[in-house]
């Protein structure tokens, strides 16, 4: 079977490198190397494209790009740092459980994975479900990936398959009057909504409502949907993936924008190195959120 080549648009797409970038290291560093295709366009192997996104990786840890093109690949696999490993304290996790649900999706066994999260859902209860299954269950998939164990395809499958499976058990929720009003989102560029999703699930069951704009929404229509909403608070989530560098000047436009009444606060596990700032809030773990929603409305009682 012939090699795929990938265009250079694609590789823009697939790597977040720009092809202005591309082009200048393909002339600075001689790489990447491109092929042409027949309309004189650069295609690129697909080997080329995985080692790109393993340097926009690591740039985005703060390496500099003109010493890793020297690195063989499977140096630079081995310098790229693996997720930190974060665990929700006071509950209990069954690792044994948790490989057979991992081992449902390396079979691609959308059918079983569904039925056994949809059981433990009705077992163990929603807040549970979302601390002792979903969120450890996450960090597992973000290892098994980073170690090779797990595809990017299969990664995305779980995710999508847990997405549903929480915004259904979300939907079913009591209405009625509900506060602190709690808007969920992302910045631009942090596409991972699994987080949003477990928090949006944990601040529902406390009472509280939550208006989920999804993920990656620009600076300034954060702070106008902040002000048309009337929200209480503005909950962002950073994955470990996101460049950490980035966040604490991302938080203090965002606060710019943002009413003064408005609380600002940042959890994930992008957030766990960062220094504190009195810009955001910053909370590390899901039961730290349950606690800040606690305060908030203890303050504002």
């Amino acid at each position: 079977m012939k090699a795929p080549n990938f265009n250079i648009a694609a590789v823009e797409r697939d790597t977040g490198l720009s092809k202005d970038v591309l082009r200048m290291w393909e002339r600075r560093y001689g790489f990447p190397v491109p092929s042409r295709d027949n309309n004189g366009e650069r295609c690129y192997p697909a080997e080329q494209v995985e080692r790109l996104r393993l340097i926009k990786r690591l740039m985005d840890q703060g390496h500099r790009p003109g010493k890793l093109f020297a690195i063989p690949h499977d140096e630079l696999s081995a310098l790229a740092p693996r997720r930190p490993r974060a665990s929700e304290p006071g509950h209990s996790v069954d690792s044994a459980d948790l490989e057979e649900l991992l081992a449902l999706i390396k079979q691609h066994d959308l059918a079983g994975y569904q039925q056994a999260m949809q059981q433990r859902l009705a077992r163990q209860g929603l807040q549970r479900f979302v601390q002792d299954t979903v969120a450890p269950l996450t960090q597992q998939v973000g290892d098994s990936w980073e170690e090779g164990r797990f595809e990017v395809f299969e990664e995305h499958l779980y995710t999508e398959l847990t997405k549903r499976l929480l915004r259904q058990a979300i939907s079913t929720l009591p209405g009625g009057p509900r506060s602190p009003r709690v808007l969920l989102t992302s910045v631009p560029e942090e596409p991972h909504v699994l987080g949003l999703l477990m928090v949006e699930a944990l601040f529902a069951l406390e009472g509280a409502e939550c208006i989920p704009l999804g993920t990656q929404m620009p600076l300034l229509e954060i702070g106008r949907a902040a002000q048309a909403h009337q929200a209480d608070i503005v909950a962002l989530s950073f994955s470990v993936a996101f460049p950490q560098r980035q966040i604490p000047g991302l938080l203090e436009q965002l606060r710019m924008v943002l009413p003064a009444t408005t609380a600002l606060w940042a959890g994930g596990s992008g957030v766990l190195r960062i220094p504190r700032t009195t810009n955001a809030e910053l909370i590390t773990t899901l039961d730290d959120a349950i606690a800040a929603l606690a305060a908030w409305r203890e303050q504002h009682a």
